[in-house]
């Protein structure tokens, strides 16, 4: 029997994973299956959906590891079923970096423009709309998709989309957002920043690799 827990954290698992059993894949090849919570340990805690907001859903799922053993692991995945977008911005061949403070790291990080999908648009329409939300830009001159990042492996289930879009101009950045400015930095002024430790968001590493892998800087 499951263990005594909040009955909605539970009763939402279960239409989660009634609505998105895609969620709940496995892959029947040595992996970490997900099992029916009826099948958890008595003294395994709280399982379901343990934390939600309109951004993200914490799940403690019960698994059974490779070993034979039964427990449980966390992974955060999106709210939105919509496609997440990242976008490297380039203007008169130069890299668009924001100045963004992040609250998880207390600290300012040198970023590409990305947000969370909106339900509705298509993962190139979410890129676009980063741009107009962070850098105020309205329209772009190309877009180019650079495939997708998985940001954490380990703790992430969602995959972003990542794109390269050639601008005409910036606007004004969403400084509420906790954004102080932009950077403009040549392509090798990028690759000296990243080699000194100055550049560690994963989403700009990934995307600003996919553009260099496909020569498209």
């Amino acid at each position: 029997m499951p263990p005594p827990q909040e009955d909605s954290s539970l009763a939402a698992y279960e239409l989660l994973r009634r609505d998105r059993p895609e969620l709940f894949h496995n892959d029947g090849e040595g992996g970490i299956d997900v099992i029916d919570p009826a099948e958890a340990a008595e003294d395994a805690g709280r399982i379901g959906i343990v934390y939600s907001d309109e951004y993200i859903r914490l799940l403690r799922d019960p698994v059974r590891f490779p070993d034979g053993r039964v427990g449980t692991y966390l992974r955060i995945i999106s709210a939105s079923e919509g496609p997440a977008g990242a976008v490297l911005p380039l203007v008169d061949g130069r890299v668009v970096l924001l100045e963004n403070y992040r609250h998880a790291t207390r600290s300012w990080h040198l970023e590409i423009p990305r947000g969370f999908g909106t339900e509705g648009l298509t993962a190139e329409e979410n890129a676009l709309k980063e741009l107009r939300e962070e850098v105020g830009v309205r329209a772009v001159s190309s877009i180019t998709p650079l495939g997708t990042v998985h940001p954490d492996t380990g703790l992430h289930g969602q995959s972003v989309h990542l794109f390269l879009a050639v601008l005409d101009a910036l606007g004004a950045v969403e400084t509420g957002a906790g954004i102080r400015g932009t950077v403009l930095l040549t392509p090798q002024e990028v690759d000296d920043r990243v080699l000194s430790g100055t550049i560690t968001d994963g989403f700009t590493l990934a995307a600003f690799t996919q553009a260099r892998l496909r020569r498209l800087l």
